[in-house]
C-alpha cells in the first residue's frame, strides 16, 4: 500500500483521539483557553452529559475577527512562538490543537469580541465544513458552543458512559480548575440548573473549602513554605478525614492540576502512621516554581509532568507536610449528631443567677436595702463560680469576675480581692499553676475502663485512650529510636525455633536477610519448608512475643501483599508488626505505675494521636462539648 498524506479532517480526528476523550475533555480545553485569555468569570453550561451541548463563556481578551479562522486551524496558537518557549511554558495550553480537534468531531461555533472592539464575530464549523466568518452580537470575551459531540465518529460516541457519569466527570474538571484559580469566578449549569456558583476569592482557602465542603473547614490545616526555589501553599486534612480513594488528594503546579506519583508518594509518606495504609489523606497542595524547571509537554492532556530535580521536589513536599502535621494536636474529638443534642431538650437546673435590674429591688426599698440586695445577689453569683474547679475552661472565677467588673462594676466588691487575695487573678501563683497544669498529675487522675481504655483529662477536656493503640505507638517509637543507633539487640535461643513455611517462602529468606539482621533476628533454612531461628529481638522477648508465629506472619506478609520496595518503608512495615505484637492488649490490667508511664510517653513521643497503622489512640471530649451535652450552653 503506497504512502500518502492524510486528509486534514482525519489528522484532526486522530489528534482528537488523544486530546478529546469525552465531554469533560472539551470543558477542560476550553476553560483553560479562557484562563489563558485573562478571564475573570467563566460560565459553563452542559446538556445531556455534554453529549448534546457544551457552552463555555468568558470575559477574557477575545479573538480578533481576522484570527478566528486561524484559531480553529491545527497547531495554531498565540502561546508559543519559538523552540525556546517549550523550555519554560507558563500557560495552560500551548499546542494549538484543542479547538481544531474539537471542531473535527462536533458542530462548533465561536463568538468572540476583543475588549477594544465594538462588535463581535462568529465562525461555525461542522466536521470538515467551515463557514465564513461573519459579524455577530456579543459582549467582550469568547463563547465556544459545542453541539452533538462525536456525531461523525459514532464509534467514539458509543463508548461514552451514562449522562450521569459524564456529568460527574465534567463537575470534577470544573472543581479542579476552580481550585487552581480562586481569583476567577466559576458557574456551572447542568440541564438548565445551576449546580456550582463560585465568586472570585482573594483567599485561596475560601475557594478550597467551598470545593472540598464547608464541613471540613475546621479539619484542614494550612501550610505555607518556601524552599529550593519552590513556593508551596496548601491545606492538609486531619487524619480522621482520610478517604478510601484519592479524590481529595490533589496537587497543582503553576495553576495546573497534575498527577505525579512522586508528589503523591511524598504526601502519603508524610501521613505514614497517621492513617491506615489503605486510605488516602485529604490534601490540596499548590506549587509555584520556575517553569524552566519542569517539562509539561510529556502527556497529550498535560496531566503528567517531569521535574528536572524530582528528588528535591519530593523531599520539600514530604518535609513541609510532615512538619505541619507534627506541629498540631491531631487527637480527634468526639462528634455528636445535632439530632441527638441533649441541649435541645434537657431542662437542667440553672445556676443561681440574680435578676439584675430595677425589677430586683422594690420601689419602696431604701438605698441601703437595695445595696444590700445587690451585694447578696453578687455574692451568690460569684460564689457559684468560686466553687467550680478553676482548671475547667469556661468556669474560671477570675474571668467571670473580670466580666462582671467590666459590664456591671456596681455588682463587684473590689474589697473581696483583698480579703481573698484573689489568688486566681492573672499573674498570681495560682494563675500560673492553672496555666501550667499538666495533662495528669497522679494515679488518681487516670482510670482504666474494662481493662481496655484509659480515661483522663488534659487542658482541653476529657481524654479517652485506647491502651493498646497508644502502647503500640510507644513501642514503635522505641524500636525506631534503638534502630537509629544500629541493629536491634538480639537474644540467642538455647534451642533454635523451627518455623514451617511454604516452599516458595524459603526462597525469600535470602532477600530478607538484610532486614532481619537490622531487627536482631538470625535465621537460616534447614529444609525445603523449614527455617531455623537462632536469635530473636530482645525487646520482643521481653514482651513475651514468640519467634515462631512472628516469623511465620512476616513471611506470609512478604509473600502475599509483599513488603514495600523501598528498604526504609519495608522496615517500617515490619516495625508496625513488632509494635503490635509487643504492645499491651485490650483486656490487660495495668498497675498505677504502668498507667502513669504510658501517659508520660504520650507526652514525649511524636504522632501519639495515632498508632503506627493509622488508627487513633485517643479521643477528646472538649469542655465545650461537655457543657453542651449537659445543657449548660
Amino acid at each position: 500500500m503506497p504512502i500518502r498524506a492524510l486528509p486534514t479532517l482525519l489528522i484532526n480526528q486522530i489528534a482528537a483521539g488523544e486530546v478529546i476523550e469525552r465531554p469533560a475533555s472539551v470543558v477542560k480545553e476550553c476553560v483553560e483557553n479562557a484562563i489563558d485569555a485573562g478571564a475573570s468569570r467563566i460560565d459553563i453550561a452542559i446538556e445531556v452529559g455534554g453529549k448534546e451541548l457544551i457552552r463555555i463563556s468568558d470575559d477574557g481578551d477575545g479573538i480578533p475577527e481576522d484570527e478566528l479562522e486561524l484559531a480553529i486551524a491545527p497547531h495554531a496558537t498565540s502561546k508559543i512562538t519559538q523552540q525556546d518557549d517549550l523550555d519554560a511554558i507558563a500557560t495552560m495550553g500551548f499546542r494549538g490543537e484543542a479547538l481544531a480537534s474539537i471542531a473535527s468531531v462536533s458542530r462548533m461555533s465561536i463568538v468572540s469580541r476583543p475588549r477594544d472592539q465594538q462588535q463581535a464575530a462568529v465562525i461555525e464549523v461542522e466536521g470538515e465544513q467551515v463557514h465564513p466568518v461573519r459579524p455577530a452580537a456579543g459582549p467582550p470575551g469568547t463563547t465556544v458552543t459545542v453541539r452533538n459531540l462525536f456525531f461523525n465518529t459514532p464509534a467514539r460516541r458509543k463508548f461514552l458512559r451514562t449522562d450521569q457519569t459524564e456529568t460527574g466527570r465534567i463537575g470534577d474538571v470544573v472543581d479542579q480548575l476552580a481550585l487552581a484559580h480562586p481569583a476567577i469566578a466559576f458557574r456551572l449549569r447542568i440541564d438548565g440548573r445551576t449546580t456550582l456558583d463560585l465568586p472570585a476569592e482573594e483567599l485561596p482557602r475560601r475557594r478550597a473549602v467551598a470545593i472540598l465542603g464547608p464541613e471540613l473547614d475546621q479539619q484542614l490545616i494550612e501550610l505555607w513554605t518556601q524552599d529550593r526555589g519552590i513556593d508551596l501553599w496548601g491545606l492538609v486534612g486531619r487524619p480522621e478525614i482520610a478517604r478510601s480513594n484519592a479524590k481529595h488528594l490533589r496537587t497543582f503546579l503553576n495553576g495546573r492540576m497534575i498527577n505525579d506519583r512522586s508528589l503523591m508518594h511524598a504526601v502519603r509518606e508524610a501521613y505514614r502512621g497517621l492513617i491506615e495504609p489503605s486510605r488516602y489523606p485529604t490534601a490540596v497542595l499548590f506549587l509555584q516554581m520556575d517553569p524552566g524547571q519542569v517539562d509539561v509537554n510529556v502527556h497529550p492532556a498535560k496531566a503528567e509532568v517531569r521535574f528536572r530535580n524530582q528528588g528535591s521536589v519530593h523531599g520539600m513536599v514530604l518535609s513541609a507536610v510532615r512538619s505541619v502535621l507534627r506541629e498540631h494536636d491531631l487527637t480527634p474529638g468526639v462528634q455528636f449528631s445535632r439530632d441527638n443534642d441533649p441541649a435541645s431538650h434537657l431542662a437542667l437546673p440553672r445556676m443561681p443567677t440574680p435578676e439584675f435590674g430595677a425589677g430586683n429591688v422594690s420601689s419602696s426599698s431604701t438605698g441601703s436595702d437595695a445595696q444590700r440586695t445587690r451585694d447578696d445577689d453578687s455574692s451568690r453569683f460569684v460564689e457559684y463560680f468560686r466553687q467550680l474547679n478553676p482548671t475547667q475552661k469556661g468556669f474560671i472565677y477570675s474571668e467571670v469576675k473580670q466580666a462582671l467588673r467590666t459590664e456591671m462594676p456596681e455588682l463587684v466588691d473590689e474589697s473581696d480581692d483583698a480579703k481573698s487575695g484573689d489568688d486566681s487573678e492573672p499573674g498570681s501563683a495560682e494563675s500560673a499553676r492553672e496555666e501550667s497544669l499538666p495533662s495528669f498529675r497522679s494515679a488518681n487522675d487516670v482510670m482504666q475502663v474494662h481493662s481496655s481504655f484509659l480515661v483522663t483529662q488534659d487542658e482541653q477536656g476529657l481524654l479517652i485512650i485506647d491502651q493498646h493503640a497508644l502502647h503500640e505507638r510507644v513501642m514503635f517509637e522505641k524500636l525506631k529510636e534503638r534502630l537509629a543507633a544500629g541493629p536491634l539487640e538480639s537474644q540467642r535461643l538455647l534451642m533454635p525455633a523451627t518455623v514451617t513455611v511454604d516452599r516458595d517462602q524459603v526462597d525469600l529468606l535470602e532477600s530478607l536477610q538484610p532486614l532481619l539482621t537490622r531487627l536482631g533476628i538470625e535465621a537460616e533454612p534447614i529444609g525445603p519448608t523449614s527455617i531455623a531461628v537462632h536469635a530473636f529481638t530482645s525487646l520482643l522477648f521481653s514482651r513475651k512475643v514468640e519467634p515462631e508465629p512472628f516469623i511465620k506472619e512476616l513471611f506470609d506478609k512478604a509473600s502475599g501483599d509483599g513488603l514495600a520496595d523501598d528498604s526504609e518503608a519495608a522496615l517500617h512495615e515490619v516495625l508496625d508488626m513488632m509494635a503490635c505484637k509487643a504492645a499491651i492488649k485490650a483486656g490487660d490490667r495495668m498497675s498505677p505505675d504502668e498507667l502513669q508511664e504510658l501517659l508520660r510517653y504520650r507526652e514525649k513521643i511524636e504522632r501519639s494521636s495515632n498508632c503506627p497503622h493509622g488508627r487513633p489512640t485517643s479521643l477528646r471530649l472538649s469542655i465545650r462539648d461537655l457543657e453542651k451535652q449537659f445543657g449548660r450552653s
